[in-house]
């Protein structure tokens, strides 16, 4: 049986890692910083520097890049039900910093 796909933040984190795309990540050096609201919401923080992905619970110290969204909006968009061009222009999705960063998420992780 296939692993079922991850249900909450705390999973889609955990599974960060794995499905990390490091050739897309070559010559970056940014923190994500993802503030998620409502049930199985929190705070986590994505490290990526040298072709690696961190991921660590908890608010990051200087992020690059903070995205606000609620837990459930967070699931829906990655496990595609929710576009996150369509999130951010009906405001379900909200990011300050770098703009540049949120548009590599996609290729950084498969």
């Amino acid at each position: 049986m296939a692993d079922a796909a991850p249900t909450t933040p705390k999973e889609i984190f955990a599974a960060m890692p794995g499905r990390f795309n490091k050739d897309a990540a070559k010559g970056l050096t940014a923190t994500y910083q993802f503030d998620l609201s409502g049930d199985n919401g929190g705070k986590w923080h994505v490290v990526i520097a040298d072709q690696t992905c961190t991921v660590k619970e908890g608010p990051a110290a200087s992020p690059s890049i903070t995205i606000s969204m609620t837990a459930q909006d967070y699931v829906d968009m990655t496990s595609g039900k929710l576009n996150g061009q369509v999130a951010f222009m009906s405001g379900k999705l909200r990011v300050a910093g770098d703009m540049g960063l949120a548009l590599r998420m996609q290729s950084l992780f498969a």
